[in-house]
């Protein structure tokens, strides 16, 4: 018989259980009888969750590191599947991780166990396929942006969008001037905030480049300051190594990363997360990537969509400008960010407006809603 207190929820890293630990203290917060089980790191456990195993253990990234490790997660994933079913929840909760977590889901699912996941795989960038996967998995797909909940009702999947809990997070930050004073730059003239990338990779293919563009922009604007923040004391001593730019008006900073988006007037960053913090900041941005030939080669006969920085992608048309491979030129780039500084800079950040609004808050408290919407239907 299925535990009407029971949830089970299973996080494999550490942004699954920044997730996790908001969702669990939303449903603690309604129903203090709850009980969960499954794995999860410390937030989640703060809430309450009885980890079956270290969530560490479930941490691996790359190609080689799964494949060494394979016997010891599938051991993990057969563990956490026969105490589910032993005692079975009202509902299964998977947080990112897909490859361990669609598959118990399917597994859960067809023992009529109610299963729900937070934060899509990228099904609609790369190997579309999943989606049959996907569907035979979950009773219900959680997102985070309302372009993921469109493709997945197109399909079929039950899907809502519940926001992105960035918004709530940046809705900290101070205002510009405060973000200036702590980081010491000055009031007067623009800021530009220069991420080549937190991977050390990316580093090494964009920063040369950067560092080009930056030269040129501070010999251009008299007034202009440059702040590129490196994600650790390791990124820094690289970037430090690729953009060895000596000036008065250019500093690197270890961290701190959003404060300086928000002391800026313009951003150029490498694609990733940062171009949706960019976006949700409200600051003009330029795209840009490299890569090694070979994987440039195999990774743009994979990707199935015609952009790669999150806020063109939500649009589902190029606001902000986007230069790959042979297109990221210091030329280019250097154009680019001076047009962000006039006309083209405010119409990105009206553009970025509308689409934070269509996101919206409230993240945890919508999730819940949903889940509570789930627990109380029938499957169909």
């Amino acid at each position: 018989m299925v535990q009407a207190h029971h949830i089970g929820a299973v996080a494999g890293e550490k942004s699954g259980d920044i997730l996790g630990g908001a969702v669990l203290r939303e449903m603690s917060y309604r129903n203090d009888r709850l009980e969960f089980t499954g794995i999860g790191g410390e937030l989640m456990a703060l809430h309450g969750l009885q980890s079956l195993h270290d969530m560490e253990r479930l941490s691996v990234f790359g190609l080689v590191e799964p494949l060494k490790r394979l016997p010891e997660l599938l051991s993990i994933r057969r563990g956490v599947k026969q105490h589910m079913l032993q005692t079975p929840p009202a509902l299964f909760l998977g947080i990112d991780s897909p490859d361990f977590n669609l598959s118990l889901e399917r597994s859960l699912r067809s023992k009529g166990i109610k299963t729900a996941h937070l934060v899509s795989p990228s099904v609609w960038a790369w190997r579309p396929g999943r989606i049959h996967n996907i569907k035979k998995s979950v009773d219900l797909m959680l997102c985070l942006l309302p372009f993921e909940r469109d493709f997945y009702i197109d399909h079929g999947v039950k899907a809502v969008c519940v926001g992105h809990p960035l918004i709530e997070d940046l809705s900290a930050m101070p205002d510009q001037h405060t973000a200036r004073k702590y980081l010491g730059l000055s009031q007067s003239g623009k800021v530009l905030v220069c991420m080549p990338g937190s991977r050390a990779s990316e580093i090494e293919h964009l920063a040369p480049v950067f560092a080009q563009v930056i030269m040129k922009l501070l010999a251009t604007d008299s007034q202009l300051q440059v702040v590129v923040p490196a994600a650790s004391a390791e990124r820094l001593d690289q970037i430090s190594h690729f953009m060895p730019i000596e000036h008065d008006r250019f500093i690197v900073i270890e961290g701190q990363s959003r404060l300086a988006m928000v002391a800026s007037d313009s951003v150029l960053c490498a694609s990733g997360t940062t171009t949706l913090e960019a976006m949700l900041i409200g600051r003009p941005l330029t795209i840009a990537y490299r890569m090694a030939w070979l994987s440039w080669q195999i990774l743009s006969r994979l990707v199935t969509i015609p952009y790669v920085g999150l806020p063109n992608v939500i649009a589902g048309t190029e606001i902000a400008p986007e230069f790959l491979q042979g297109e990221a030129t210091a030329e280019n780039l250097y154009r680019s960010v001076l047009d962000t500084f006039g006309d083209a800079g405010d119409h990105q950040k009206t553009r970025f407006a509308e689409l934070s609004d269509s996101i919206g808050s409230d993240f945890a408290v919508r999730s819940v809603d949903a889940l509570e919407e789930l627990l109380n239907h029938d499957r169909t």
